[in-house]
């Protein structure tokens, strides 16, 4: 049969794979979406101060811990009460609407790995629209491919705000740095008081390594 013969010359090896990635990517999303990010509960108070100063020993110590104004949960360093999730997540970096969740400690790699698949099947899609993509000055070729072009740009914008969100966030895990952190550092106690511009840099190696591994 004619999908034998496909399968026998490996056509049927690529649509394969994309429904594979769309998959994985549907599945990232949910598991990003509804997992814990990294959120403070009330029983730890104030916690590993003697990890944080091996970590950061450049940061000021008498920088205390404060007592969240919200939930009343003492916050670890790096962590920030996000008003729309009522909760304080640790290492908190921002709180992302496509996902309807926060992006912190326990998500955030995750988070990184969806945005990678998300980019390769953007991509990959907006090959496939290309290719089938045969301009002609008229009318009539206008009404045919309207849907499909349309399709194609809209998929050059998803493409280009993942690949810029991408890019940004691996930038600041090779600073060591949040979104949040890097947008408010002048209202950040614990880096406004510091020495450093970033008490957290351990050098681009090892801040992949940590956020990474």
């Amino acid at each position: 049969s004619d999908l034998q013969k496909q399968e026998e010359r490996g056509e049927l090896l690529q649509p394969l794979i994309f429904v594979l990635l769309v998959f994985c990517s549907v599945l990232l999303y949910f598991k990003v979406s509804l997992m814990d990010p990294g959120f403070v509960k009330s029983e730890e108070e104030a916690g590993k101060s003697e990890e944080q100063s091996m970590v950061i020993p450049q940061v000021p110590s008498n920088i205390k811990m404060r007592r969240c104004g919200y939930c009343m949960v003492k916050q670890p360093m790096r962590a920030k009460h996000c008003q729309l999730c009522q909760h304080c997540v640790r290492r908190y970096d921002h709180h992302c609407p496509w996902i309807e969740n926060c992006v912190g400690e326990k998500n955030h790699p995750l988070f990184i790995v969806y945005l990678s698949v998300q980019l390769v099947v953007l991509l990959w899609g907006g090959h496939v629209a290309w290719s089938g993509l045969y301009f002609e000055q008229s009318w009539d070729w206008l009404q045919h491919n309207i849907l499909l072009l349309m399709s194609f740009l809209l998929i050059v914008v998803f493409t280009i705000v993942v690949l810029l969100l991408l890019i940004s966030h691996l930038y600041l895990i090779s600073c060591n740095t949040t979104t949040w952190e890097f947008m408010s550092h002048h209202r950040i106690s614990y880096l406004r008081h510091s020495e450093l511009e970033n008490p957290f840099d351990q050098g681009i190696i090892v801040n992949l390594w940590r956020f990474f591994c």
